[in-house]
């Protein structure tokens, strides 16, 4: 049997796989292990079959188009979780559907996690915290939310997903993992999505003025898509784990004038700053404590703001130069 493989492959299944974030994790996952299969999961609401074009016809690829509040039967060895539109623009346009994906999609991936004994990793995120009364938030902050705003079908649908990991692994003895993810940014991010970010640097590109909701006083930390990778693989692939939620992001603390400002220089652009009223339930601060990542996973970010706002910068570049050439040779 010399030359052969038989080692038995490892099948993760990615949920929200064309989106943003899912798409690099399966690039990450696909290069790191030569015996990983994935089976990539998108409704394509809000995620882009662009975003996973050039894994199509990888031999230990395959994507199922399906909406996780539907149940989903295959054999599995790994989950991550990360379906839910993660933008306001997306996630306002129909709550209802939010907050399914969200409760209904955790209870479907959590029942097949429980079939197939996987383990399961949950993207939750910052927004669970709400509008905080501290800074820098740890984990063990319960937050200051709104159940009935605008941004409570996000919110409230992913402290929901967060308390049913918890019950299926005292419950059920699931391996059920749980991530908490701050402002992530960088390549394949959508010019529409309406975060901070792609904004931004969208308007800067196009020589629109730049709109800042409220004072711009208000801070966030942003973490390159990289960096948030390493540590959610690195939350995946511990040996034990408590399945208490873990904070990802970047301790880097800036003003959203400030963002705009290092925008418009890394630009090189023109745009003017607008300000405009601060939408409902926005928070004020967002900085995450990352010290029990340091603790548990040796974890902190490498990337600096500066060099990932450039490659972002890149990104939309190429989407604009694409977008003219299709313009000119419509003509």
């Amino acid at each position: 049997m010399s030359g052969f493989n038989t080692k038995t492959p490892r099948r993760i299944l990615v949920t929200g796989a064309a989106g943003f974030l899912g798409s690099h994790l399966c690039d990450r996952l696909l290069a790191s292990d030569p015996d990983v299969e994935i089976v990539a999961v998108d409704s394509l609401f809000s995620g882009s079959r662009s975003n996973i074009e050039h894994l199509r016809s990888h031999p230990r690829f395959e994507f199922l188009r399906h909406d996780v509040t539907v149940p989903l039967f295959c054999e599995i060895d790994e989950i991550y979780n990360l379906a839910c539109p993660a933008s306001p623009v997306h996630y306002q346009f129909d709550p209802i559907h939010t907050v399914k994906t969200s409760v209904n999609g955790a209870l479907n991936m959590l029942g097949l996690a429980k079939r197939t004994r996987a383990k399961i990793l949950q993207t939750s995120t910052s927004e669970v915290y709400g509008d905080p009364t501290i800074s820098p938030q740890h984990e063990g902050y319960l937050g200051n939310v709104n159940t009935m705003g605008p941004r409570a079908c996000y919110d409230e649908g992913k402290r929901v997903a967060e308390t049913l990991f918890y019950c299926y692994r005292n419950l059920h003895g699931v391996d059920a993992r749980v991530v908490r993810i701050f402002n992530t940014y960088g390549p394949r991010m959508l010019p529409e999505d309406g975060r901070v970010v792609s904004n931004f640097i969208m308007q800067a590109l196009t020589g629109q003025p730049i709109t800042v909701y409220g004072d711009g006083s208000h801070t966030r930390s942003f973490c390159y898509v990289d960096d948030l990778l390493e540590a959610m693989t690195r939350v995946m692939d511990a040996p034990e784990s408590d399945g208490s939620a873990v904070n990802i992001g970047n301790p880097q603390e800036i003003t959203i004038n400030q963002l705009a400002s290092l925008v418009i220089e890394l630009t090189g652009s023109r745009s003017s700053i607008v300000h405009k009223p601060l939408p409902q339930d926005d928070p004020m601060q967002r900085r995450p404590d990352i010290s029990k990542a340091q603790a548990l996973l040796d974890w902190k970010p490498a990337v600096d703001l500066r060099d990932g706002l450039m490659k972002t910068i890149e990104h939309f570049e190429g989407i604009l130069m694409r977008s003219a050439q299709r313009r000119v040779a419509a003509e």
